[in-house]
């Protein structure tokens, strides 16, 4: 059997329900099932047999980082490559660029679509008036906290991210 997971550090509370909020309200399909994070790992199928080397991989790999602060600061977009307006990671964006090169070694070693640029997506295609919108509204978004770590997440049946196990940093 395959799943399909992916790896990512939520947002935490009171930020990533005032970021889902803001997905919801624009109107964005997939705002009650993605919460707000920051990918490290997008979509990625993976062998139930596959699981277990995975897991182990990045416990690993949370042992070779440490806590770091994330400074979330006004919006960005894609555009015209692709509709996504987000909110941008101000300070950080190294320790996030880090991980990503970390995680997606070993088991997860994929071929990248797009060059990883670290973001919090709040629309995702939807017609160009939305996205100025949210772009606007979001302009003078800002949100600092401590990252102590990364989830794995699983794609449920139900179209759902849900996270599956948490992988601390060293400290």
């Amino acid at each position: 059997m395959t799943r399909t997971i992916g790896v990512a550090l939520p947002i935490p509370a009171p930020y990533g329900g005032q970021l889902d909020e803001f997905r919801r309200a624009a109107g964005d399909p997939m705002a009650e099932f993605v919460p707000a994070h920051v990918t490290l790992l997008g979509p990625t199928a993976l062998a139930d047999d596959e699981v277990p080397a995975v897991v182990e991989h990045l416990r690993v790999a949370a042992t070779r980082h440490t806590s770091f602060d994330l400074h979330l600061r006004g919006s960005g977009t894609f555009r015209p490559i692709t509709a996504v307006v987000f909110v941008a990671v101000a300070s950080g964006i190294s320790e996030c660029e880090m991980l990503e090169k970390d995680v997606r070694t070993g088991p997860l070693d994929r071929e990248r679509l797009y060059p990883y640029h670290p973001h919090v997506t709040v629309a995702h295609d939807l017609d160009d008036d939305t996205l100025d919108r949210v772009y606007a509204q979001l302009a003078h978004f800002e949100a600092r906290f401590r990252v102590p770590g990364f989830t794995l997440f699983e794609h449920g049946v139900d179209g759902r991210w849900r996270p599956q196990q948490d992988f601390p940093f060293s400290t």
